[in-house]
């Protein structure tokens, strides 16, 4: 069967909150993306490279890809570090 990476998708620069980011996704890794040419786009001719599973939970979809016979490698999200601070220390040092 496919290659495929479990991710928890992360935020672009321009969010700032973290409403839509508790899922988890399947997505496929394509073989050998080409260059179509037409137009020089890059191509590929796997339908598996246009699917995007998504998931509530880590554990759903690592099950999911065990019962479809999926080979998978999980990447783990990076935690975020928050600094707390306060008006005050804008003008304590």
């Amino acid at each position: 069967m496919k290659k495929a990476k479990i991710y928890k998708p992360s935020k672009t620069a321009m969010q700032s909150g973290l409403k839509k980011f508790d899922k988890w996704i399947i997505e496929f890794i394509t073989d050998k993306p080409g260059i179509n040419p037409l137009m020089g786009w890059e191509s590929s001719t796997d339908t598996y490279s246009e699917i995007n599973l998504e998931f509530k939970s880590k554990d759903l979809a690592v099950e999911y890809a065990k019962k479809n016979k999926i080979d998978f490698e999980i990447i783990e999200p990076k935690n975020r570090k928050i600094l707390k601070k306060s008006y005050a220390d804008n003008f304590i040092k």
